[in-house]
């Protein structure tokens, strides 16, 4: 079961909510369709992002995704820890695996992803 205190798109990212900053990262079940994760791409802080552009792809053994942003800001913090252990991603998508934190420009797009039930259906339904 996904943690319930997140939102999550039909791209397989997650969302969580403090304040107008919002941490993204992919979900468990993304990162075990990935496989082994040897090399994540995130954009630069300060970069402006809109809800369902691509923020950064990540390079797993079977094959190269985008990222793509649930929500629409300003990237605020990106994980530093990544590009020297990509693996985290595998190891804890949900804690120490996320990805960035974003500046949230329309709090309304949180009401737009899917609750952590929502989600484990679409999972089973694709």
């Amino acid at each position: 079961m996904q943690p319930e205190d997140l939102k999550y798109s039909t791209t397989h990212e997650w969302a969580r909510a403090d304040g107008e900053i919002v941490t993204v990262g992919i979900s468990d079940h993304a990162q075990s369709e990935l496989g082994d994760v040897v090399f994540v791409e995130l954009p630069a802080v300060g970069t402006k992002i809109g809800k369902g552009d691509v923020l950064g792809t990540v390079e797993s053994v079977k094959t190269v995704s985008d990222l793509i942003s649930p929500v629409s800001g300003e990237i605020m913090e990106i994980n530093e820890a990544l590009p020297e252990t990509p693996e985290l991603v595998n190891d804890d998508p949900y804690s120490a695996g996320w990805l960035v934190k974003i500046k949230l420009d329309a709090p309304n797009e949180l009401d737009e992803l899917m609750s952590a039930e929502q989600y484990e259906t679409f999972i089973q339904e694709h």
